[in-house]
């Protein structure tokens, strides 16, 4: 049975798994582009000075003792585009921000990491193989028992490369470096006071990123709202009355669940929004208490934050696993009836 699940529901361990992450990365990318240069003309980053070494645990070094400077809102550009102007603030087509780096890396990673180890599909699995197979089924599994049988045939492939590409981005945000080497302001012995321009930032501590994967859940929900309920039946799962009512109270229903439609709408159009600020604000609110833990004690920086680096590997699971459930219920409630969930 083992091996029958994994054959049929471990796609993103072949060809087509690793095509689906290209789509979803180069979705990503053109989602965020634009988003780059609204943020990179309001919050301009002079790029003067590199450290090409991290300077301890989380990037602090001798200023510890100094001003307090966490990581900044915004996603710094490090390429400004074709035609583009760090000093005019100009942004040229395919900008490129160093979140986007850290994505295309962790995308490679997963992607080439995916493929060695199901290049030869082993009977008795070990090894690699054998972890990717428990994770998908573990998976796969899990989101059976919410969604039902038949909408995860539909939908597997889609929340499975949402929970591993949030995973391994949160946890890449971890690694010694990402958030420590870059540009910055050079103090009197010739070291950098502070990184203002890291080369590499945490994925979803970048706001662009999470609504673009928000932004894309929501176009493929719309898919798969419209193709089980087709478009008449998704506007009436909207503002159609429920229950069975005659005469005046059927009037009556009709003009309630029409306003509880427009609430509905409402709500629906806040979901991208939610579930990027909700992944955003945990994941940036961590590399912030990081650096503030290294603050505590200069001579311990490299110490003190140890246990809170444990915890933000816990919360990169916990939040992988939310943005995906959050995101599997919203398509079971608008696809439920039918899967037949009552």
């Amino acid at each position: 049975m083992s091996q029958l699940v994994f054959a049929s529901c471990f796609s993103f361990a072949g060809l087509r798994w690793t095509r689906a992450l290209a789509l979803w990365l180069a979705a990503l990318a053109f989602i965020a582009l634009p988003l780059v240069s609204a943020t990179a003309q309001d919050n301009p980053i002079p790029l003067e000075h590199v450290d090409a070494a991290p300077r301890d645990a989380h990037g602090m070094g001798d200023h510890a003792e100094g001003e307090h400077h966490g990581l900044t809102t915004f996603a710094p550009p490090i390429f400004w585009g074709f035609g583009g102007n760090a000093a005019t603030k100009k942004i040229g087509p395919f900008a490129m921000t160093n979140s986007m780096i850290v994505t295309w890396l962790v995308a490679i990673g997963i992607i080439v990491f995916a493929q060695t180890a199901t290049r030869q599909i082993k009977e008795v699995p070990d090894g690699a193989q054998n972890f990717w197979e428990w994770l998908v089924e573990s998976l796969h599994n899990f989101l059976e028992s919410i969604i039902g049988h038949e909408l995860v045939k539909k939908t597997f492939w889609f929340f499975a490369t949402l929970f591993i590409f949030i995973l391994f981005t949160n946890w890449a945000g971890l690694i010694p470096g990402v958030g420590t080497i870059g540009w910055g302001m050079p103090n009197a012995q010739g070291g950098l006071e502070h990184i203002t321009t890291p080369l590499f930032r945490g994925v979803n501590a970048d706001l662009n990123m999470t609504l673009a994967m928000a932004s894309i859940f929501f176009a493929c929900w719309l898919w798969w709202a419209i193709s089980a309920n087709g478009f008449g039946g998704f506007i009436l799962h909207i503002f159609g009355p429920k229950g069975k009512t005659e005469g005046f109270m059927k009037v009556m229903m009709i003009v309630v669940f029409a306003l509880v439609g427009v609430l509905e709408v409402v709500s629906i159009m806040f979901r991208p929004v939610s579930l990027s600020f909700r992944l955003y604000g945990n994941v940036f609110a961590g590399e912030n208490m990081l650096e503030s833990m290294a603050n505590i004690v200069p001579a311990l920086s490299w110490l003190v934050p140890i246990p809170f680096y444990f915890m933000e590997l816990l919360v990169g699971v916990v939040q992988a696993l939310v943005f995906m459930l959050l995101t599997a219920v919203f398509t079971l409630l608008i696809c439920q009836h039918e899967e037949g969930h009552h």
